[in-house]
């Protein structure tokens, strides 16, 4: 029994082993993903890694007369440079994914720099009873580091206009003196581009501390969730919104 017993676990982990793909298996799959939504990335990936041989032979093989070694030492960099390409063009590829698309903005806050606390799930919506989805929904989405409180409005301009000034409110009242920053994600004027969302949270001005930005994020989770901001009748999973948003995050 002991043998069948120690046989099973063996299996069970090499079961498990087969679950996670290896590394190169992962750069793999991403490549994969990525070349879905761009056709012309391996193509840039190569161009890349070609120009760093062309660059490493000019200076080490003939300036330098070392042609063997240059490219023994060029293929790490020409590796490394294909990676990058492919790094930008996946960014490029999933924001040109995203736009238009309900609830992009959430996913844009999550690719911020660690430091910041955001959630893909909005803090706020004005779902109407005739849509009965989130397609048309005015969101606001949220997140918090040291430059103070981000807040984000997606959808028609006139309703996420008005959830914003009350979330707003909302927010100052739990976290007096805290600056609190608003924008509006979108194409519009004066709106700012998914593609740009994350950089221009991050360039804000620092003005808070780390404990204070922690003192901060424990009063924004004492703020009531999404079902405050409903109309009656509209059930809250048919917008896709999670139990923990509902919570109030």
């Amino acid at each position: 029994m002991a043998l069948f017993g120690k046989k099973k676990s063996a299996d069970e982990q090499s079961g498990s082993a087969e679950k996670k793909p290896g590394r190169l298996a992962q750069i793999r799959q991403g490549y994969q993903a990525i070349k879905q939504l761009d056709p012309n990335v391996g193509w840039f990936m190569l161009a890349a890694a070609l120009a760093v041989l062309v660059v490493a032979l000019l200076i080490g093989g003939l300036w330098l007369g070392r042609p063997i070694f240059t490219i023994l030492f060029a293929i790490p960099l020409m590796l490394l440079a294909a990676m990058v390409v492919l790094n930008v063009r996946a960014n490029k590829a999933m924001y040109g994914a995203l736009d238009g698309r309900a609830g992009a903005t959430g996913i844009a806050l999550s690719q911020i720099r660690r430091g910041w606390y955001t959630s893909q799930e909005p803090v706020a919506a004005d779902v109407q009873r005739r849509d009965m989805d989130f397609s048309n929904a005015a969101v606001v989405f949220r997140a918090l580091g040291r430059p103070g409180i981000v807040l984000v409005g997606e959808g028609p301009k006139p309703r996420v206009n008005k959830l914003l000034e009350k979330e707003r409110k909302k927010v100052a009242r739990v976290a007096p003196g805290v600056p609190i920053h608003t924008f509006i994600a979108g194409d519009g004027e004066g709106d700012i581009p998914i593609r740009k969302l994350s950089g221009k949270v991050q360039r804000l001005k620092n003005t808070l501390t780390k404990q204070e930005v922690s003192v901060v994020n424990k009063r924004l989770k004492s703020l009531p969730g999404l079902r405050d901001g409903m109309p009656a009748g509209v059930d809250p999973t048919k917008v896709r919104m999670s139990r923990k948003a509902l919570r109030g995050r």
